[in-house]
């Protein structure tokens, strides 16, 4: 009885020690890489610990997360173009829609642990596009020009290379090197641009997914800057402005400027003359003339009382004697 007693506590604590193999997923191949239009395979293996029958989910990690493979069917833009062989989910005929990250999920009820999961990234690569070239079909000698060259489309993303007449230009690491070519951005630079720059230019773009392809060649031109309409150019800006510059200082002499302008007149008075401008209307000076004579006082000759009258710049100025 001893023994017995001391068997099942034994037994007990074993069952207890027992290591407990909860559910298991894993992938063979966590970074897949396929051609655009091919079948990427996504490996999911799993192991359960009682579970006979567990749940099998995909989904798709972005934005939002959204199901590829739920309860026994295929779901959205997947559906009608994927097959599940265990977990394992292939995907046909691939776009840059379906890159992205994958989790495959494994859910055991009668699991100690009952949820496994684990993550697939999966890249589409596009081979290189016919890429959009920036060429100037002229430039001025000693300027800066930039030829520019791009593929959106291109994963990875492309490399490029330029052509001068057919014949390829070397990214250049000397320091007086009159231009500065970037394989990555694509854009050719001329620090000082000169006649014998002249030629025509293409660009290739390549990423070794699949045949690189090169843009139509431009022809650029470099001209030498024209010295002499340049001076030209000069003198007549120079004429002009001596011309309004004059123009101005006679019309401010001559009072166009002025906020009063008019003329001055001498007018007749009874004894001398008043001399009387636009600009003073209100105020006479009376001032001698030498060649005034007086009017006669003979009632016969002239009336007593007479009025003379001024109209200037409409203002009508009168005096009675």
């Amino acid at each position: 009885m001893e023994k017995a007693s001391l068997f099942f506590p034994l037994v007990i604590l074993l069952i207890q020690c027992l290591p407990i193999v909860p559910v298991t997923v894993s992938t063979t191949t966590p970074k897949v890489e396929v051609h655009e239009n091919s079948d990427a395979v996504l490996s999911c293996d799993f192991r359960t610990e009682k579970e006979q029958n567990p749940r099998i989910e995909w989904k798709k990690k972005g934005t939002d997360v959204s199901f590829v493979y739920y309860e026994g069917h295929f779901r959205g833009a997947f559906a009608g173009r994927a097959r599940i062989k265990g977990a394992t989910v292939t995907l046909q005929r691939v776009t840059q829609k379906d890159a992205g990250e994958y989790r495959c999920e494994i859910t055991a009820p009668h699991d100690t642990i009952t949820l496994g999961e684990t993550n697939i990234t999966l890249e589409v690569l596009v081979p290189p596009h016919t890429p959009s070239c920036e060429i100037p079909s002229s430039a001025l000698t000693g300027s800066v020009v930039q030829l520019r060259c791009r593929d959106q489309q291109s994963i990875p993303p492309a490399t490029y290379s330029w052509y001068k007449d057919d014949k390829p230009l070397t990214p250049s690491r000397m320091a007086n090197a009159t231009y500065h070519l970037n394989p990555i951005t694509g854009i050719l630079e001329f620090k000082t641009v000169a006649r014998g720059d002249t030629g025509q230019y293409s660009c290739l773009a390549s990423n070794k997914v699949g045949p690189p392809k090169m843009c139509e060649a431009k022809h650029m031109k470099i001209e030498d800057v024209n010295m002499a309409g340049v001076v030209a150019a000069v003198v007549v800006i120079c004429l002009v402005i001596a011309i309004c510059g004059f123009g101005g200082y006679y019309a401010h002499r001559n009072g166009y400027f002025s906020k009063h302008r008019g003329r001055s007149f001498w007018i007749p008075q009874c004894h001398g003359v008043a001399h009387i401008s636009n600009q003073d209307l209100h105020r006479t000076k009376d001032k001698t003339n030498a060649n005034y004579n007086p009017p006669p006082q003979d009632v016969s000759v002239f009336p007593q009382i007479f009025s003379v009258g001024v109209f200037m710049d409409g203002y009508d100025v009168h005096r009675k004697c």
